[in-house]
């Protein structure tokens, strides 16, 4: 957090999600690898707005200490009562829009799109050497920028900075012609 907040305008809300499992929890990767997904996933989420937290950074490390121990509470309190759930009245929030249809639907087609994405991917690197020599640039590109400049995100916050000084230097220039 004390990063993200560091960098200025870019944030405007910190959010506190917490996560749990009410069935089967998958431990590790090996699990779902063999299909042993979660039945149902739980989220608790809470939304602070950047202007409501301290500004120091010993203040904010106190801060972000305080909801690690309510996450940790927040999470003893689901799994010791029955039923599983966030709220105390056992009633979860799910928004209207979430049927099992609607869920089944969404990952049929995210299945199809994912299945025909990587079996496009494979006989475009098996058939076409243009789509061998474009992995290969779009590669060297990513892993270049890691090096230099430490990742995509860092690179697109130093392009939005770099813009909106430019674009304040405009501005200052446009009222001193005035």
């Amino acid at each position: 957090i004390l990063f993200f907040l560091s960098i200025g305008e870019n944030l405007d809300a910190v959010h506190d999600i917490t996560v749990a499992y009410p069935k089967n929890i998958p431990q590790t990767e090996r699990h779902l690898i063999l299909g042993q997904f979660p039945r149902e996933i739980h989220f608790h989420v809470r939304r602070y707005p950047v202007s409501s937290l301290p500004s120091s950074s010993s203040e904010l490390e106190s801060w972000c200490r305080e909801r690690w121990a309510e996450k940790e509470i927040r999470l003893r309190d689901f799994y010791s009562g029955q039923p599983r759930a966030f709220d105390r009245d056992g009633v979860t929030r799910v928004p209207p829009c979430k049927s099992e249809l609607r869920v089944a639907l969404i990952k049929a087609a995210s299945l199809l799109y994912w299945s025909s994405f990587i079996a496009f991917c494979f006989t475009g690197l098996w058939l076409w050497s243009s789509f061998r020599f474009y992995v290969l640039v779009v590669t060297l590109v990513y892993t270049v920028q890691q090096k230099l400049a430490g990742g995509l995100e860092l690179l697109e916050l130093a392009c939005h900075g770099y813009w909106k000084s430019m674009c304040e230097q405009d501005k200052v220039s446009d009222t001193k012609m005035q």
